[in-house]
């Protein structure tokens, strides 16, 4: 099963399923990335699902370009997002952005990084993007930190996505400094599958 036809399939019930099973940690994440945001921000998501993080950005900031490889998420994320006129949802390759360089003052990647066969593509993306002084922030599940986000883990795979990486906060630490980012900051949203977010700024 490949990668699009499995989140093309989920998008109708991907919000009950994280509503049901991780509440706290689904609405929570995208308060805290709302936190980073200001309201002058032009902002790119990639990997925006169903818009569970953009419905808070769009609150906040004052252009939201909102994009995902599946047509299925995008039409969820658009729907749920239809009363703000400044988001703007589109289809897009997270590791080939077709988009100038340092044009967004912040970039978006949630619950994505751990899914790529090439995550290091996708950060140089994001960095490219964004203007210098600008942050790219990266909500990622760290599923290994307890045994209920094992488990979860476990069901999504037999459902057929595919986790090229699994992180507790240590390990997800070290995957930013192996690729040679230094002072990252760290926020955790604690529930039954964490998730730490990681903001770097563009130097």
């Amino acid at each position: 099963m490949g990668k699009k036809l499995f989140w093309d399939r989920v998008s109708p019930i991907y919000d009950l399923f994280e509503t049901i099973y991780n509440r706290k940690v689904f609405t929570g994440t995208g308060s805290k990335v709302a936190e980073l945001i200001d309201s002058s921000d032009n902002v790119l998501e990639c990997a925006c699902g169903t818009g569970a993080i953009s419905i808070y950005i769009a609150q906040k900031c004052r252009k939201l370009v909102a994009t995902d490889y599946a047509v299925g998420m995008l039409k969820q994320a658009s729907k749920k997002c239809r009363m703000y006129s400044n988001a703007s949802f589109q289809r897009a390759d997270i590791t080939n952005l077709k988009c100038k360089d340092e044009i967004f003052d912040k970039a978006v990647a949630g619950n994505v990084i751990h899914l790529l066969p090439e995550p290091d593509k996708a950060l140089h993306e994001l960095e490219r993007v964004v203007k210098h002084g600008g942050k790219i922030i990266i909500p990622t599940y760290i599923n290994m930190s307890r045994k209920t986000g094992k488990v979860a883990v476990k069901l999504i795979k037999l459902l057929g996505a595919n986790f090229r990486m699994q992180f507790d906060l240590d390990s997800y630490k070290k995957f930013f400094a192996d690729m040679g980012y230094k002072n990252v900051e760290y926020h955790v949203v604690n529930g039954r599958m964490p998730c730490a977010i990681a903001v770097i700024v563009k130097e």
